[in-house]
């Protein structure tokens, strides 16, 4: 037997008792050199493939690891994308909304079997235009999802223009430079009025604040179906804080309870404040009033009647975000995604 090295970490070409920390004493113990099996553990070809089985073979048998860290910094990339949530028209909303925390949850699952961490980021414009800079100049993540587009349509265009690595969930529109993935919102609008319609209901309600872009863009699908029925349309700007938006629906269905006979929500959790305030009202539900929400979060099917809702499929969204983020990180230019919207008919509204 040969002494194999003074330090006795490598007693001999067995490798009995071996200690295997880094390249050079797996390198060692495999008789080659250290780029040899740096080659060899990423499956290059450059290796002969009998070499590089059984450098490959010694490094599960020794339980090395190569040095994840040092290998990002070689490829300069950092393992990591940015998950921004911009709250520019709601500063009050918060992470634990139902609706983020369905995406969000969807992303990481997604993110986690590519091999990506997460680092996630709530950002509040409040004036400042550099908010999604910081994230896409930190050279700490290599690309960047945000979770809607706020009122800051325009700072993601800007930005976008030079940082390509970058997808939003939100809208598509004509022309637009950074990739979105979404629901086709105006659609979704449209159909959940057009459903109350056929149902009987005559004056409606959009429950809402329409200063980020797609709830805007539900509500003009609204307002575009109930005026070429002629039916009446109330619009109630309701907070997506959840710490204001209880008390300012039941202000609004107190004052409106005797008018209107159907609602169309901005989002499932604002119609389930509805159901809420009306059942304390004593009103029957789709007797007295219909209700449709927007999202098909998985509790809407839970609430007593069941919601009816216009369903946003959130799980294949999150799947085409990483997908085409993924695509952009290898310097691809993919085209954004509209996902046709769905209605599920459920008890909170009248069969047509």
């Amino acid at each position: 037997m040969g002494s194999g090295g003074g330090d006795g970490d490598v007693p001999d070409n067995s490798g009995a008792d071996t200690k295997v920390r880094t390249l050079a004493d797996l390198a060692r113990l495999a008789g080659v050199s250290a780029g040899t099996v740096s080659r060899a553990l990423a499956g290059k070809s450059l290796v002969n493939a009998k070499t590089r089985e059984r450098i490959q073979a010694l490094a599960r048998e020794h339980g090395f690891r190569p040095n994840q860290m040092a290998s990002k910094l070689r490829s300069r990339r950092t393992g990591v994308v940015g998950v921004v949530i911009p709250l520019g028209h709601e500063k009050r909303q918060q992470i634990s909304d139902a609706f983020f925390l369905t995406l969000l949850g969807h992303l990481a699952d997604e993110l986690t079997e590519s091999g990506y961490d997460l680092m996630l980021s709530r950002a509040i414009p409040d004036g400042s235009s550099d908010w999604l800079e910081r994230m896409t100049g930190s050279g700490m993540v290599d690309g960047v999802l945000l979770i809607g587009q706020s009122d800051q349509f325009d700072v993601i265009e800007q930005v976008s223009a030079s940082y390509r690595p970058l997808v939003a969930w939100g809208t598509c529109r004509e022309g637009q430079h950074h990739c979105a993935v979404g629901t086709d919102n105006l659609a979704g609008g449209r159909m959940a009025a057009e459903h109350l319609i056929a149902s009987g209901a005559r004056r409606l309600a959009f429950l809402g604040e329409t200063l980020g872009i797609e709830i805007e863009e539900r509500h003009r699908g609204v307002a575009a179906a109930a005026a070429e029925a002629g039916v009446d349309l109330l619009h109630i700007p309701i907070s997506l804080a959840s710490a204001e938006m209880g008390a300012q629906i039941k202000a609004a269905t107190e004052e409106n309870e005797h008018d209107v006979d159907g609602i169309v929500a901005a989002s499932d959790l604002i119609a389930m404040n509805v159901l809420h305030c009306l059942h304390e009202q004593e009103r029957r539900i789709p007797d007295d009033t219909q209700v449709i929400g927007f999202d098909d979060l998985p509790l809407a099917q839970l609430t007593m009647p069941p919601l009816t809702t216009i369903r946003q499929e959130i799980a294949i969204g999150a799947k085409a975000m990483v997908d085409k983020l993924k695509a952009r990180i290898a310097g691809e230019e993919p085209a954004g995604l509209k996902m046709p919207p769905r209605l599920v008919q459920r008890g909170t509204t009248r069969p047509v």
